[in-house]
């Protein structure tokens, strides 16, 4: 069986699973389990798979086709609870980076009313933002990817090398314990990558129903992050093993 076709196996076998099991698809296919893995390997890459211990998972797209104006009201009072405690990190005359997420967009209801330089590469951050006299706020440009209401791509990552960024505020779809955060979208991952190594304070903002999980592309390590900023119902075991890692975590009420 050629490899292009044992593939196209394999998600059939994983749509109708969820899971696979390396060692299962192996004697299911008639290949090796090494055979399997690189399989798996090339599929994740593609972001048609997630890797987990021992097998494949199928990655979760529910949230990919909800419109962004959908996203934003799932979890509303999560993520006005984390926008709050979020604003209250913010000094003045500070360089802030806001990505493109729903969470992150609620954090502009809750500016405090000092100096700042917005960053961001978010459409819609600039539209809530455009009218606030006391922000110098910075659009990224780039390519714009109609589904996030961003701008991403090589022009937009340039753009990142002329600024000092005091505090990056991001969300991703998922933040595992041993894979860190991950992102849907391949082009938004990168972006948030770059952004991360031109942060001094990197701070994601996630709500309880992200945490353990794992996205199609992984962008930043735990050891990245300096902050989490969750609700209430966030698992305190979760919690206590990102703090043993170093990591500041705060819940929102």
């Amino acid at each position: 069986m050629l490899a292009i076709d044992r593939q196209h196996r394999i998600l059939d076998l994983l749509n109708k699973a969820g899971s696979l099991r390396t060692t299962d698809t192996a004697t299911l296919l008639g290949v090796t389990d090494e055979t399997v893995r690189k399989d798996f390997e090339g599929l994740e890459k593609r972001g048609e798979l997630i890797r987990i211990h021992g097998g494949a998972s199928r990655p979760e797209r529910i949230k990919e086709e909800q419109p962004f104006n959908e996203r934003q009201a799932v979890r509303r009072e999560e993520k006005l609870a984390i926008a709050r405690l979020a604003a209250s990190r913010i000094q003045a005359n500070e360089t802030i980076f806001l990505d493109a997420s729903s969470t992150v967009l609620t954090l502009t209801e809750f500016l405090p009313d000092v100096p700042l330089t917005i960053l961001t590469n978010a459409l819609n951050v600039v539209t809530a933002l455009a009218e606030r006299p006391n922000l110098d706020l910075v659009c990224t440009g780039g390519a714009l990817d109609a589904r996030s209401r961003s701008f991403i791509g090589p022009t937009a990552e340039k753009s990142l090398h002329r600024y000092h960024i005091h505090r990056m505020f991001f969300s991703g779809n998922g933040l595992h314990l041993e894979r860190g955060v991950s992102e849907r979208n391949s082009r938004q991952a990168a972006f948030k990558e770059r952004v991360i190594a031109s942060a001094a304070d990197v701070v994601l903002l996630a709500d309880h129903s992200k945490l353990g999980q794992k996205s199609a592309f992984f962008f930043a390590a735990v050891a990245d992050l300096n902050c989490l900023i969750t609700d209430a119902a966030a698992d305190p075991e979760f919690i206590e093993s990102l703090q043993a890692r170093g990591v500041e975590v705060r819940r929102g009420e």
